[in-house]
């Protein structure tokens, strides 16, 4: 699963550093849309970007991000992506340019459009679920869509495709749940599974301010949830690198890398990262110019007290932010298991 991802991202890095290099991007986030067939509780892209929901990236302007950008690994996501016309056209023209794909969906447009892709070990259906059925169909605010999900990982699988999940975890997430969740997964041969926390977008906090107190968690809150996946997920095909799930369980610090984990949307690139949302620049050398990374980050902004998403901190484990003795070997064994 993390093979070869996690190794494009580790020379990279290298290389990178090598040239003297400071800030280079590992990932980019592309969003050809925002628009999407469900309405999300906890996300706040079909909210922030209401006024632009119609709005496309043509496959010329995402294949110009990405070679701008010139980062390993490609996530698209949205909104849902796989609503995107051009989707199919955009994803076989992206790993011509050799790059790694993450492909985010809800899950249920795989089995319509698995036919326009094809194989490849550098192409993931990443798909999101939060929950067993009940728990996940509740999340998006639609029943049926754990079931479709399924069915899509199920084609899927059968057509020779990678697949991974990726787990918000809330405030109300129940641990256990999420252990038979990524047992049952491992039945159907899902390759592998993100987790991160619950992240407070402004757009919730604004709409739904109850909510989002009912949901999204402090750090404090996101340690003991991680101490317990310790406990409960050891078993399974994390991609979580160790050095980010150290972090989440407050053993350690890492200094937010979001520059690493650019967003390109509809409005240019988005700053200062994927949560906040001051600007859109033009161009993804002005988001790292123009950005007061020193500024950000917690203990600085106090949008960023209780962020402690993988956009901003996986980045900075790979990177060896705040790294210590022995992150080395043991990032190394990681992507070699």
């Amino acid at each position: 699963m993390r093979f070869p991802f996690s190794l494009t991202r580790t020379m990279t890095t290298y290389l990178k550093k090598l040239f003297g290099e400071k800030k280079f991007p590992l990932v980019l986030m592309l969003e050809p849309l925002h628009a999407c067939n469900l309405t999300c509780t906890g996300c706040g892209r079909i909210r922030e970007y209401v006024s632009t929901i119609k709005d496309k990236l043509t496959v010329d302007e995402c294949l110009a991000a990405v070679d701008e950008c010139g980062a390993p690994c490609v996530s698209i996501c949205g909104g849902e992506p796989m609503i995107y016309p051009d989707i199919e056209e955009l994803v076989a023209k992206i790993l011509e340019r050799k790059k790694h794909i993450y492909l985010c969906t809800n899950g249920m447009f795989i089995r319509k459009k698995l036919h326009g892709f094809t194989p490849t070990d550098r192409f993931f259906f990443n798909v999101h679920l939060d929950g067993m059925e009940e728990t996940h169909d509740r999340a998006v605010e639609r029943e049926g869509v754990f079931a479709e999900a399924v069915e899509g990982i199920k084609a899927a699988k059968a057509a020779g495709f990678l697949v991974c999940t990726n787990t918000t975890i809330f405030k109300e997430t129940n641990m256990s749940e999420i252990a038979v969740l990524l047992a049952y997964l491992t039945e159907l041969g899902v390759d592998g599974y993100m987790l991160s926390p619950a992240y407070g977008y402004s757009a919730v906090q604004e709409t739904n301010p109850d909510g989002a107190d009912q949901i999204f968690m402090t750090r404090e809150d996101i340690h003991q949830k991680f101490r317990e996946a310790k406990r409960l997920l050891a078993s399974f095909k994390l991609s979580t690198s160790p050095v980010y799930l150290e972090f989440l369980r407050g053993e350690r610090e890492l200094r937010c890398a979001a520059w690493a984990n650019p967003t390109r949307n509809v409005k240019g690139w988005k700053g200062p990262c994927y949560l906040i949302t001051d600007t859109h620049h033009d161009s993804f050398q002005d988001l790292v110019q123009l950005t007061d990374w020193d500024k950000l980050g917690h203990g600085n902004d106090p949008r960023c007290e209780n962020c402690m998403v993988h956009c901003g901190f996986e980045p900075a484990a790979v990177l060896g932010v705040n790294r210590r003795f022995g992150d080395t070997l043991k990032m190394a064994l990681w992507q070699l298991s």
